[in-house]
Protein backbone atom coordinates (compact mmCIF):
# COMPACT_ATOMS: atom_id res chain seq x y z
CA UNK A 1 0.00 0.00 0.00
CA UNK A 2 2.90 2.69 1.03
CA UNK A 3 4.01 1.87 -2.75
CA UNK A 4 1.07 3.09 -3.96
CA UNK A 5 1.54 6.62 -2.58
CA UNK A 6 5.22 7.07 -4.26
CA UNK A 7 5.44 9.97 -7.02
CA UNK A 8 2.38 11.84 -5.08
CA UNK A 9 3.04 15.56 -4.45
CA UNK A 10 1.80 16.06 -0.80
CA UNK A 11 2.17 19.11 1.94
CA UNK A 12 3.60 18.29 5.49
CA UNK A 13 2.50 20.30 8.15
CA UNK A 14 4.79 20.07 10.99
CA UNK A 15 3.66 22.89 13.65
CA UNK A 16 5.29 25.93 14.21
CA UNK A 17 8.77 25.16 15.00
CA UNK A 18 9.36 23.10 11.86
CA UNK A 19 6.83 24.84 9.36
CA UNK A 20 5.17 23.37 6.40
CA UNK A 21 7.20 21.24 3.62
CA UNK A 22 5.82 20.13 0.02
CA UNK A 23 7.10 17.81 -2.40
CA UNK A 24 6.77 14.87 -3.94
CA UNK A 25 7.00 11.51 -2.33
CA UNK A 26 10.32 9.53 -2.87
CA UNK A 27 10.06 6.88 -0.28
CA UNK A 28 7.55 5.42 2.59
CA UNK A 29 9.34 3.16 5.42
CA UNK A 30 6.41 1.63 7.32
CA UNK A 31 8.92 -0.01 9.83
CA UNK A 32 10.92 3.07 10.58
CA UNK A 33 7.53 4.92 9.89
CA UNK A 34 9.41 7.71 8.09
CA UNK A 35 8.41 9.36 4.40
CA UNK A 36 10.95 11.24 2.10
CA UNK A 37 10.13 14.34 -0.06
CA UNK A 38 12.49 14.91 -3.10
CA UNK A 39 13.24 18.36 -4.26
CA UNK A 40 10.84 20.14 -1.10
CA UNK A 41 9.66 23.71 -0.87
CA UNK A 42 10.30 24.54 2.93
CA UNK A 43 7.38 27.63 3.33
CA UNK A 44 7.39 27.56 -0.28
CA UNK A 45 11.22 28.15 -0.37
CA UNK A 46 13.07 25.66 -2.59
CA UNK A 47 15.63 23.70 0.31
CA UNK A 48 19.38 23.55 -0.66
CA UNK A 49 19.20 20.22 -0.18
CA UNK A 50 17.59 17.49 -2.63
CA UNK A 51 15.51 14.85 -0.30
CA UNK A 52 14.45 15.42 3.62
CA UNK A 53 12.86 12.81 5.24
CA UNK A 54 10.35 13.07 8.36
CA UNK A 55 9.08 10.92 10.98
CA UNK A 56 5.30 9.82 11.74
CA UNK A 57 6.29 11.94 15.07
CA UNK A 58 7.00 15.19 13.71
CA UNK A 59 3.97 15.70 11.29
CA UNK A 60 0.76 17.28 12.63
CA UNK A 61 -1.00 17.39 8.98
CA UNK A 62 -0.46 15.69 5.79
CA UNK A 63 -2.44 16.65 2.87
CA UNK A 64 -2.22 14.81 -1.14
CA UNK A 65 -1.88 17.73 -3.37
CA UNK A 66 -2.48 15.52 -6.69
CA UNK A 67 -1.93 11.53 -7.00
CA UNK A 68 -0.28 10.03 -9.98
CA UNK A 69 -2.70 8.88 -12.63
CA UNK A 70 -1.73 5.95 -15.07
CA UNK A 71 -1.03 8.45 -17.65
CA UNK A 72 1.20 10.73 -15.64
CA UNK A 73 4.93 10.28 -15.04
CA UNK A 74 7.90 12.26 -13.34
CA UNK A 75 8.39 14.32 -16.61
CA UNK A 76 4.91 16.36 -15.57
CA UNK A 77 6.37 17.70 -12.13
CA UNK A 78 10.10 18.39 -13.43
CA UNK A 79 8.11 20.16 -16.43
CA UNK A 80 5.88 22.45 -14.04
CA UNK A 81 9.05 23.01 -11.83
CA UNK A 82 11.08 24.17 -14.70
CA UNK A 83 8.56 26.49 -15.95
CA UNK A 84 7.36 27.48 -13.23
CA UNK A 85 9.51 27.29 -10.65
CA UNK A 86 8.00 24.59 -7.79
CA UNK A 87 7.35 21.14 -8.08
CA UNK A 88 4.53 19.26 -9.52
CA UNK A 89 2.14 22.24 -7.10
CA UNK A 90 0.14 23.47 -10.30
CA UNK A 91 1.53 26.39 -11.55
CA UNK A 92 3.46 29.20 -9.22
CA UNK A 93 4.63 32.45 -9.92
CA UNK A 94 8.41 32.94 -8.67
CA UNK A 95 8.48 35.21 -5.72
CA UNK A 96 9.30 38.97 -7.28
CA UNK A 97 12.05 41.10 -6.69
CA UNK A 98 9.89 42.69 -3.28
CA UNK A 99 9.54 39.08 -1.90
CA UNK A 100 5.84 38.76 -3.03
CA UNK A 101 4.30 35.42 -4.98
CA UNK A 102 1.31 34.05 -6.02
CA UNK A 103 0.32 30.13 -5.77
CA UNK A 104 -2.11 28.29 -8.25
CA UNK A 105 -3.28 24.88 -7.32
CA UNK A 106 -6.35 22.36 -7.39
CA UNK A 107 -6.23 21.45 -3.94
CA UNK A 108 -6.40 23.87 -1.17
CA UNK A 109 -2.98 23.74 1.35
CA UNK A 110 -2.70 24.07 4.78
CA UNK A 111 -0.07 26.47 4.54
CA UNK A 112 -1.75 29.44 2.81
CA UNK A 113 -2.57 31.79 5.18
CA UNK A 114 -5.54 32.94 3.32
CA UNK A 115 -7.97 31.04 0.45
CA UNK A 116 -10.06 33.35 -1.88
CA UNK A 117 -12.37 30.27 -2.87
CA UNK A 118 -13.94 30.27 -6.80
CA UNK A 119 -17.67 29.02 -7.88
CA UNK A 120 -17.37 25.35 -8.59
CA UNK A 121 -16.21 25.20 -12.87
CA UNK A 122 -14.05 22.60 -13.83
CA UNK A 123 -11.59 25.43 -15.03
CA UNK A 124 -11.39 27.41 -12.23
CA UNK A 125 -8.49 27.25 -10.13
CA UNK A 126 -8.26 28.55 -5.90
CA UNK A 127 -6.12 31.48 -5.32
CA UNK A 128 -3.54 30.90 -2.67
CA UNK A 129 -1.46 33.63 -1.28
CA UNK A 130 2.15 31.82 -0.56
CA UNK A 131 3.49 32.49 3.17
CA UNK A 132 6.60 34.10 1.24
CA UNK A 133 3.95 37.39 1.00
CA UNK A 134 4.84 38.80 4.00
CA UNK A 135 3.99 42.67 2.95
CA UNK A 136 2.54 45.45 5.00
CA UNK A 137 -1.26 46.35 5.31
CA UNK A 138 -0.54 49.76 2.44
CA UNK A 139 0.98 47.06 0.37
CA UNK A 140 -2.39 44.83 0.63
CA UNK A 141 -4.57 47.50 0.59
CA UNK A 142 -2.75 48.46 -2.94
CA UNK A 143 -2.85 45.39 -4.81
CA UNK A 144 -4.97 42.45 -3.27
CA UNK A 145 -8.44 44.01 -5.09
CA UNK A 146 -6.47 44.95 -8.30
CA UNK A 147 -5.39 40.88 -8.45
CA UNK A 148 -8.65 39.67 -7.71
CA UNK A 149 -10.83 41.69 -9.65
CA UNK A 150 -9.42 42.92 -12.66
CA UNK A 151 -9.58 41.72 -15.99
CA UNK A 152 -5.49 41.38 -16.51
CA UNK A 153 -5.20 38.98 -13.55
CA UNK A 154 -8.66 36.66 -14.63
CA UNK A 155 -7.07 36.39 -18.13
CA UNK A 156 -3.58 35.02 -16.56
CA UNK A 157 -5.37 33.07 -13.98
CA UNK A 158 -7.43 31.21 -17.29
CA UNK A 159 -4.39 30.45 -19.28
CA UNK A 160 -2.43 29.09 -16.16
CA UNK A 161 -5.77 26.59 -15.34
CA UNK A 162 -5.10 25.68 -19.04
CA UNK A 163 -1.13 25.22 -18.14
CA UNK A 164 -2.00 22.47 -15.37
CA UNK A 165 -4.81 21.04 -17.15
CA UNK A 166 -2.22 20.08 -19.62
CA UNK A 167 1.30 20.35 -19.00
CA UNK A 168 2.64 19.41 -22.52
CA UNK A 169 0.72 22.17 -24.08
CA UNK A 170 1.87 25.81 -24.35
CA UNK A 171 -0.86 28.57 -23.43
CA UNK A 172 0.15 31.18 -25.66
CA UNK A 173 -0.89 34.79 -24.36
CA UNK A 174 -4.21 36.21 -25.04
CA UNK A 175 -4.16 39.84 -27.31
CA UNK A 176 -5.96 41.57 -29.11
CA UNK A 177 -6.40 39.42 -31.89
CA UNK A 178 -9.08 37.40 -32.74
CA UNK A 179 -9.54 35.01 -35.26
CA UNK A 180 -7.02 37.07 -37.23
CA UNK A 181 -9.17 39.93 -36.43
CA UNK A 182 -8.35 43.03 -33.92
CA UNK A 183 -11.60 42.13 -31.10
CA UNK A 184 -13.31 45.31 -30.35
CA UNK A 185 -12.56 47.60 -27.28
CA UNK A 186 -16.04 46.64 -25.67
CA UNK A 187 -15.16 43.19 -25.81
CA UNK A 188 -11.82 43.49 -24.68
CA UNK A 189 -12.95 45.46 -21.47
CA UNK A 190 -16.36 43.97 -20.72
CA UNK A 191 -16.07 40.03 -22.06
CA UNK A 192 -15.32 38.35 -19.01
CA UNK A 193 -17.75 36.40 -17.27
CA UNK A 194 -18.97 38.03 -14.16
CA UNK A 195 -19.53 34.92 -12.25
CA UNK A 196 -15.57 34.70 -11.80
CA UNK A 197 -15.84 37.47 -9.25
CA UNK A 198 -14.55 35.90 -5.97
CA UNK A 199 -17.46 35.59 -3.41
CA UNK A 200 -15.49 36.19 -0.36
CA UNK A 201 -13.63 38.94 0.72
CA UNK A 202 -10.14 38.94 1.28
CA UNK A 203 -8.85 38.90 4.93
CA UNK A 204 -6.69 41.67 5.61
CA UNK A 205 -5.58 41.47 9.37
CA UNK A 206 -5.42 37.74 8.77
CA UNK A 207 -2.21 38.33 6.41
CA UNK A 208 -1.18 41.23 8.01
CA UNK A 209 -0.37 39.39 11.11
CA UNK A 210 2.04 37.05 9.25
CA UNK A 211 4.25 40.01 8.82
CA UNK A 212 5.95 41.54 12.38
CA UNK A 213 7.28 44.80 11.03
CA UNK A 214 9.50 44.88 13.76
CA UNK A 215 11.19 42.14 14.17
CA UNK A 216 12.20 42.85 10.61
CA UNK A 217 12.88 46.04 11.09
CA UNK A 218 15.25 45.29 13.85
CA UNK A 219 17.14 43.06 11.90
CA UNK A 220 17.22 45.29 9.30
CA UNK A 221 18.58 47.94 11.91
CA UNK A 222 21.11 45.40 13.36
CA UNK A 223 22.88 44.45 10.31
CA UNK A 224 23.54 48.15 8.99
CA UNK A 225 25.04 48.91 12.54
CA UNK A 226 27.17 45.79 11.70
CA UNK A 227 28.22 46.29 7.95
CA UNK A 228 28.50 50.47 8.76
CA UNK A 229 25.96 51.31 6.25
CA UNK A 230 24.25 54.59 6.85
CA UNK A 231 20.72 53.90 9.00
CA UNK A 232 17.56 54.76 7.67
CA UNK A 233 16.60 56.08 10.71
CA UNK A 234 12.69 56.57 12.73
CA UNK A 235 9.94 57.56 10.98
CA UNK A 236 9.64 60.73 12.64
CA UNK A 237 13.20 61.64 12.56
CA UNK A 238 13.74 64.44 9.98
CA UNK A 239 17.11 65.15 8.55
CA UNK A 240 19.28 68.02 9.52
CA UNK A 241 19.59 70.48 6.56
CA UNK A 242 21.82 73.45 6.20
CA UNK A 243 21.92 76.33 4.24
CA UNK A 244 24.59 77.61 1.70
CA UNK A 245 26.41 79.45 4.43
CA UNK A 246 26.29 77.17 6.97
CA UNK A 247 29.14 74.90 8.28
CA UNK A 248 28.07 71.26 8.13
CA UNK A 249 31.40 70.56 10.63
CA UNK A 250 31.07 71.80 14.46
CA UNK A 251 33.51 74.21 15.17
CA UNK A 252 34.73 76.75 17.82
CA UNK A 253 32.55 79.44 18.80
CA UNK A 254 33.06 82.85 16.81
CA UNK A 255 34.49 85.68 18.14
CA UNK A 256 32.96 88.63 16.95
CA UNK A 257 34.91 91.24 18.81
CA UNK A 258 38.72 90.43 16.97
CA UNK A 259 39.91 94.17 16.79
CA UNK A 260 41.14 95.73 19.49
CA UNK A 261 42.15 99.36 19.46
CA UNK A 262 44.14 100.74 22.68
CA UNK A 263 41.92 103.85 22.55
CA UNK A 264 38.07 103.44 23.40
CA UNK A 265 36.26 104.07 20.48
CA UNK A 266 33.15 106.03 19.91
CA UNK A 267 31.97 104.39 17.48
CA UNK A 268 31.65 100.52 16.03
CA UNK A 269 30.49 99.17 12.93
CA UNK A 270 29.61 95.65 12.24
CA UNK A 271 30.26 93.43 9.14
CA UNK A 272 27.65 91.14 7.65
CA UNK A 273 29.12 88.68 9.32
CA UNK A 274 28.48 90.18 12.53
CA UNK A 275 32.16 91.21 13.00
CA UNK A 276 33.03 94.43 14.85
CA UNK A 277 35.39 96.81 13.48
CA UNK A 278 35.63 99.97 15.97
CA UNK A 279 36.35 103.92 14.69
CA UNK A 280 39.55 104.98 15.07
CA UNK A 281 41.46 108.54 16.18
CA UNK A 282 42.40 110.54 12.94
CA UNK A 283 45.40 110.47 15.19
CA UNK A 284 46.08 106.74 15.55
CA UNK A 285 44.86 106.17 11.66
CA UNK A 286 47.55 108.93 10.52
CA UNK A 287 50.57 106.64 12.67
CA UNK A 288 49.40 103.56 11.10
CA UNK A 289 49.82 104.95 7.42
CA UNK A 290 53.08 106.26 8.75
CA UNK A 291 54.50 103.48 10.04
CA UNK A 292 53.54 100.76 7.50
CA UNK A 293 55.39 103.10 5.03
CA UNK A 294 58.15 102.82 7.11
CA UNK A 295 58.01 99.07 7.00
CA UNK A 296 57.54 99.37 2.71
CA UNK A 297 54.00 100.33 1.96
CA UNK A 298 55.07 102.85 0.19
CA UNK A 299 52.91 106.06 -1.04
CA UNK A 300 52.35 104.85 -4.24
CA UNK A 301 51.49 101.42 -3.27
CA UNK A 302 48.82 103.26 -1.24
CA UNK A 303 47.52 105.42 -3.73
CA UNK A 304 47.61 101.86 -6.36
CA UNK A 305 45.83 100.25 -4.11
CA UNK A 306 43.11 103.02 -2.97
CA UNK A 307 42.85 103.46 -6.61
CA UNK A 308 41.71 99.99 -7.47
CA UNK A 309 39.70 99.50 -4.24
CA UNK A 310 37.90 102.56 -5.28
CA UNK A 311 37.28 101.78 -9.10
CA UNK A 312 36.22 98.36 -8.03
CA UNK A 313 33.34 99.65 -6.19
CA UNK A 314 32.45 102.50 -8.43
CA UNK A 315 32.17 99.55 -11.40
CA UNK A 316 29.52 97.95 -9.14
CA UNK A 317 27.61 101.23 -8.01
CA UNK A 318 27.27 101.96 -12.09
CA UNK A 319 25.68 98.42 -12.69
CA UNK A 320 28.86 96.00 -12.83
CA UNK A 321 28.63 93.36 -15.61
CA UNK A 322 25.14 93.93 -16.01
CA UNK A 323 26.15 97.74 -17.64
CA UNK A 324 29.28 97.39 -18.49
CA UNK A 325 29.61 94.57 -21.60
CA UNK A 326 30.14 94.94 -25.93
CA UNK A 327 26.89 94.90 -25.83
CA UNK A 328 26.14 98.00 -24.00
CA UNK A 329 28.11 99.99 -26.28
CA UNK A 330 25.49 103.04 -26.29
CA UNK A 331 25.76 103.20 -22.90
CA UNK A 332 28.74 104.11 -21.62
CA UNK A 333 28.79 105.36 -18.34
CA UNK A 334 30.06 108.77 -17.11
CA UNK A 335 31.64 109.74 -13.93
CA UNK A 336 32.72 113.21 -12.68
CA UNK A 337 36.27 112.76 -10.90
CA UNK A 338 36.43 115.93 -8.22
CA UNK A 339 40.05 115.93 -6.84
CA UNK A 340 41.60 118.57 -5.25
CA UNK A 341 45.33 119.60 -4.83
CA UNK A 342 46.58 117.02 -1.99
CA UNK A 343 46.94 113.03 -1.32
CA UNK A 344 43.20 112.86 -1.30
CA UNK A 345 43.24 114.10 -4.70
CA UNK A 346 46.04 112.00 -6.10
CA UNK A 347 43.77 108.81 -5.02
CA UNK A 348 41.17 109.88 -6.76
CA UNK A 349 43.21 110.50 -9.97
CA UNK A 350 44.24 107.02 -9.49
CA UNK A 351 40.87 105.90 -9.17
CA UNK A 352 40.11 107.83 -12.51
CA UNK A 353 42.87 106.08 -14.25
CA UNK A 354 41.02 102.65 -13.29
CA UNK A 355 38.06 103.38 -14.06
CA UNK A 356 38.79 104.94 -17.75
CA UNK A 357 40.29 101.25 -18.69
CA UNK A 358 37.82 99.66 -17.90
CA UNK A 359 36.02 101.74 -20.78
CA UNK A 360 33.89 104.88 -18.18
CA UNK A 361 34.01 108.08 -19.71
CA UNK A 362 35.87 110.26 -17.13
CA UNK A 363 35.88 113.90 -16.34
CA UNK A 364 38.15 114.71 -14.15
CA UNK A 365 38.32 118.09 -11.93
CA UNK A 366 41.74 119.62 -10.67
CA UNK A 367 42.09 123.29 -10.36
CA UNK A 368 45.17 124.94 -11.28
CA UNK A 369 47.86 125.23 -9.45
CA UNK A 370 51.80 126.67 -9.87
CA UNK A 371 53.04 123.91 -7.80
CA UNK A 372 51.82 120.03 -7.36
CA UNK A 373 52.43 117.46 -5.17
CA UNK A 374 54.73 114.94 -6.55
CA UNK A 375 52.22 112.28 -6.04
CA UNK A 376 49.57 114.32 -7.92
CA UNK A 377 51.95 114.64 -11.16
CA UNK A 378 52.60 110.94 -11.30
CA UNK A 379 48.95 110.13 -11.31
CA UNK A 380 48.51 112.94 -13.79
CA UNK A 381 50.92 111.64 -16.29
CA UNK A 382 49.39 108.17 -16.11
CA UNK A 383 45.90 109.60 -16.69
CA UNK A 384 46.95 111.51 -19.62
CA UNK A 385 47.34 108.12 -20.96
CA UNK A 386 43.90 107.23 -21.17
CA UNK A 387 40.77 108.37 -22.88
CA UNK A 388 39.89 110.39 -19.73
CA UNK A 389 39.18 114.01 -20.15
CA UNK A 390 40.87 116.38 -17.91
CA UNK A 391 39.31 119.95 -16.78
CA UNK A 392 40.36 122.98 -14.56
CA UNK A 393 37.34 124.86 -14.49
CA UNK A 394 33.64 124.31 -13.62
CA UNK A 395 32.01 125.51 -16.63
CA UNK A 396 33.65 122.82 -18.69
CA UNK A 397 31.87 119.90 -16.55
CA UNK A 398 28.85 118.54 -18.24
CA UNK A 399 25.11 120.11 -17.72
CA UNK A 400 23.19 117.07 -17.64
CA UNK A 401 23.58 114.55 -14.63
CA UNK A 402 26.11 112.25 -14.87
CA UNK A 403 25.81 108.47 -13.46
CA UNK A 404 28.27 108.78 -10.57
CA UNK A 405 30.03 111.92 -8.95
CA UNK A 406 33.56 110.48 -6.91
CA UNK A 407 34.36 113.47 -4.15
CA UNK A 408 38.30 114.10 -3.35
CA UNK A 409 38.30 117.72 -2.70
CA UNK A 410 37.81 117.73 1.17
CA UNK A 411 41.31 116.32 3.26
CA UNK A 412 42.07 116.50 6.86
CA UNK A 413 44.48 119.18 7.10
CA UNK A 414 44.34 122.04 4.29
CA UNK A 415 40.89 122.87 5.85
CA UNK A 416 41.48 126.50 3.90
CA UNK A 417 40.48 125.18 0.49
CA UNK A 418 36.96 125.13 1.34
CA UNK A 419 36.90 129.18 1.35
CA UNK A 420 38.43 129.11 -2.16
CA UNK A 421 36.30 130.32 -5.22
CA UNK A 422 36.71 126.83 -7.01
CA UNK A 423 35.97 124.80 -4.42
CA UNK A 424 32.48 126.76 -3.39
CA UNK A 425 31.74 126.87 -7.78
CA UNK A 426 32.60 122.50 -7.55
CA UNK A 427 30.25 121.97 -4.53
CA UNK A 428 27.35 124.20 -5.90
CA UNK A 429 27.92 122.09 -9.57
CA UNK A 430 27.73 118.90 -7.60
CA UNK A 431 24.82 119.36 -5.31
CA UNK A 432 22.76 120.99 -8.74
CA UNK A 433 24.02 117.85 -10.75
CA UNK A 434 21.12 115.21 -8.77
CA UNK A 435 24.05 112.43 -9.41
CA UNK A 436 24.93 109.89 -6.61
CA UNK A 437 28.22 110.83 -5.08
CA UNK A 438 31.14 108.74 -3.46
CA UNK A 439 33.16 109.74 -1.28
CA UNK A 440 36.91 108.64 -0.79
CA UNK A 441 38.06 108.40 2.55
CA UNK A 442 36.64 111.07 3.70
CA UNK A 443 37.85 113.43 6.82
CA UNK A 444 36.55 113.10 10.03
CA UNK A 445 32.65 114.43 11.76
CA UNK A 446 34.18 117.52 13.04
CA UNK A 447 35.40 119.10 9.99
CA UNK A 448 31.66 119.49 7.76
CA UNK A 449 31.38 118.32 4.39
CA UNK A 450 30.12 120.61 1.63
CA UNK A 451 28.62 117.64 -0.29
CA UNK A 452 25.99 114.81 0.71
CA UNK A 453 27.55 111.29 0.01
CA UNK A 454 25.23 108.58 -0.26
CA UNK A 455 28.05 106.14 -0.25
CA UNK A 456 31.67 106.77 1.71
CA UNK A 457 34.92 104.55 1.45
CA UNK A 458 37.29 104.24 4.52
CA UNK A 459 40.77 102.96 4.49
CA UNK A 460 41.90 100.32 6.58
CA UNK A 461 39.85 101.23 9.38
CA UNK A 462 36.84 103.37 9.52
CA UNK A 463 36.90 106.81 10.91
CA UNK A 464 34.28 108.14 13.00
CA UNK A 465 32.14 109.99 10.19
CA UNK A 466 28.91 111.87 10.62
CA UNK A 467 26.05 111.55 9.37
CA UNK A 468 26.69 113.48 5.73
CA UNK A 469 29.00 110.85 4.90
CA UNK A 470 26.14 107.96 4.25
CA UNK A 471 26.55 104.49 3.62
CA UNK A 472 30.18 103.43 5.08
CA UNK A 473 32.28 100.93 3.28
CA UNK A 474 36.13 99.64 4.11
CA UNK A 475 38.82 99.11 1.95
CA UNK A 476 42.16 96.25 2.25
CA UNK A 477 44.92 98.49 1.80
CA UNK A 478 47.43 96.16 2.11
CA UNK A 479 48.36 96.93 5.51
CA UNK A 480 50.24 93.90 7.56
CA UNK A 481 49.17 92.32 10.40
CA UNK A 482 52.41 92.93 12.45
CA UNK A 483 52.14 96.94 11.75
CA UNK A 484 48.77 97.12 12.74
CA UNK A 485 50.27 95.36 16.10
CA UNK A 486 53.05 97.84 16.53
CA UNK A 487 50.98 100.52 16.74
CA UNK A 488 48.67 98.80 19.41
CA UNK A 489 46.01 97.36 17.79
CA UNK A 490 45.23 94.08 17.72
CA UNK A 491 43.93 93.27 14.51
CA UNK A 492 42.07 90.25 12.62
CA UNK A 493 41.16 90.69 9.46
CA UNK A 494 37.69 91.48 8.79
CA UNK A 495 37.44 91.28 4.89
CA UNK A 496 37.51 87.75 4.21
CA UNK A 497 37.45 87.29 0.53
CA UNK A 498 37.00 90.93 -0.48
CA UNK A 499 38.87 93.81 -0.93
CA UNK A 500 35.43 96.17 0.24
CA UNK A 501 33.17 95.69 1.96
CA UNK A 502 30.29 97.33 3.87
CA UNK A 503 29.91 98.76 7.18
CA UNK A 504 26.80 98.58 9.40
CA UNK A 505 26.35 100.85 11.99
CA UNK A 506 25.36 99.04 15.67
Amino acid sequence: MATDWLGSIVSINCGESLGVYQGRVSAVDQVSQTISLTRPFHNGVKCLVPEVTFRAGDITELKILEIPGPGDSRQCGDLQQTEMGIPGVGCQVGPSQNGTGKVLKKPISSSAPQNIPRRTDTKNQDIIISPQQQCSKSYMDRHVETLTQSKSFRRRHNSWSSSSRHPNQVTPKKSGLKNGQMKSKDDECFGDDIDEIPDTDFDFEGNLALFDKAAVFEEIETYERKSGTRSRGTPNEKPARYRHDENILESEPIVYRRIVVPQNANKEFCTDSGLVVPCVSYELHKKLLSVAEKHGLTLERRLEMTGVCASQMALSLLGGPNRLNPKNVHQRPTVALLCGPHVKGAQGISCGRHLSNHDVHVILFLPNFVKMLESITNELNLFSKTQGQQVSSVKDLPDTPVDLVINCLDCHENAFLRDQPWYKAVVDWANQNRAPVLSIDPPISEMEQGIDAKWSLALGLPLPLGERAGRVYLCDIGIPQKVFQEVGINYHSPFGCKFVIPLHST
